[in-house]
């Protein structure tokens, strides 16, 4: 079975929180926080590759991170794979957003209101848009990790979320 891991940085702005778009291999887009695949096999920190991946997406050099906030694992058997994925805060950060993605996936990069996310990751995945809504709920909702499996064969997939742990 095929296995990643993936980081994700909720960096919080004068306007906002970061999403980038992201063009998929069939061409469709959806909205995500920045970050990506951490090639742990290579000795890369968790944290180490999510400040590269960030800097490559937006052009902001994150300092210090929180975390991990939550993560989430999704385990697809039919597919052949499985995802571990953790967000981290960003304490502080420089420099100025823009896109600049060597792998030419990321095609946007923008600050959005907190009241806005919901719109933007209306198309993400559930693994991908329910932990941020919690986050996004405030200081009172407890955050863990969040299990996700998914049936059947490719093109027919149901999502299943096992549970949450706070």
């Amino acid at each position: 079975m095929r296995a990643w891991v993936v980081a994700a940085g909720l960096i919080e702005g004068p306007t906002g929180l970061v999403l980038v778009q992201n063009r998929r291999r069939d061409g469709s887009l959806d909205w995500s926080p920045p970050g990506g695949v951490i090639e742990v096999h290579e000795g890369e920190s968790v944290t180490d590759g999510l400040t590269r991946e960030v800097r490559e997406e937006t052009g902001l050099t994150v300092s210090d991170w929180d975390g991990p906030i939550y993560d989430v694992e999704v385990v697809a058997p039919g597919l052949g794979w499985r995802l571990r994925a953790e967000a981290f805060l960003a304490r502080s950060y420089t420099g100025e957003l823009r896109v600049d993605d060597p792998d030419g996936i990321v095609v946007d990069a923008r600050f959005v209101a907190a009241a806005d996310w919901s719109v933007h990751l209306a198309s993400a995945h559930p693994w991908v848009r329910e932990p941020i809504e919690g986050w996004l709920a405030g200081p009172d909702v407890l955050l863990g990790s969040y299990r996700y499996r998914l049936d059947g064969p490719a093109g027919e997939v149901e999502v299943v979320r096992l549970h949450a742990d706070p």
